[in-house]
């Protein structure tokens, strides 16, 4: 079970930054959402305090994430809302109370973000103005950012019934507790796109500053056809996954394609 560990002090942390990305440069699109609680095993503890924002580099917040519709999942599956987000100018703060025992699920819930505009290139997608013009003569389409920030802290006994997906949009399953990730010890996620394993996908693992190496550390790899991936924590410290995907938006949306980033928060000890 993950130790304790003091929000105050990783904050001031000087944290790793990204690293070999195809991000969207130049715009908010660039930013990594977090959730980043202040304890994942909370003992008896009845509550918890957690902070949310965007940034270019790992738990430093930049950008206070507004208008994201912040709530938990209970152990029993039920959802439940936090207490009232207070929005500093860099992150936004809230408390939860933890009334039963068992795993909970924290969520930002899915935020449209701000749109932009990308072209194929290389086999894949690359947004305008990230890190060179478009070349001449690409089709240009138009393209919204939709983020989920995501984290799981247990109450007393830790429970499984969280971790089930969503079923809808992007998002990283953990294939085992993650409230039991070691340093030196793989750990296994699922990549899932509306419910089906995502294939192809490029995850990166990034490490904060009190893994003891000043955040240098950064790892890359890709799911196979089942959309699993395997990545192994190399000290203790807290986490920070990533993933993103470019695609067709659904029928009704507000631009054809959508650009959607999944972060997922975890301890290793």
């Amino acid at each position: 079970m993950a130790t304790m560990r003091n929000a105050g002090r990783r904050l001031r942390s000087v944290l790793t930054g990204l690293a070999g990305l195809a991000v969207l440069a130049g715009s908010a699109l660039a930013h990594m959402p977090y959730l980043l609680p202040a304890q994942f095993d909370v003992g008896k503890r009845g509550h918890i305090s957690v902070e949310a924002s965007f940034s270019d580099h790992v738990f430093i917040p930049d950008i206070t994430m507004r208008d994201a519709p912040f709530h938990m999942l209970a152990p029993d599956g039920s959802r439940r809302e936090v207490g009232p987000v207070t929005h500093l100018r860099d992150l936004a703060v809230f408390e939860a109370d933890l009334a039963q025992e068992g795993t909970y699920r924290l969520t930002s819930g899915l935020r449209l973000g701000r749109k932009g505009r990308m072209y194929r290139a290389d086999g894949g997608w690359r947004m305008a103005g990230e890190g060179r013009p478009a070349p001449q003569g690409v089709e240009l389409v138009a393209v919204q950012s939709v983020t989920l920030a995501e984290a799981y802290v247990t109450r007393g006994r830790a429970t499984d019934g969280v971790l089930r997906p969503h079923g809808g949009g992007l998002e990283i399953v953990p294939l085992s507790h993650p409230g039991g990730l070691s340093s030196g010890a793989d750990a296994a996620f699922r990549v899932l796109f509306d419910g089906k394993p995502l294939p192809g996908a490029a995850v990166t693992l990034h490490r904060g500053a009190a893994g003891g190496d000043g955040g240098k550390g950064t790892q890359q790899a890709e799911t196979d056809a089942d959309g699993r991936v395997t990545l192994r924590p190399d000290l203790a410290g807290t986490y920070l996954l990533l993933v993103r995907h470019r695609t067709r938006a659904p029928a009704g949306a507000e631009t054809p394609y959508r650009s959607y980033t999944y972060t997922l928060t975890f301890d290793a000890t």
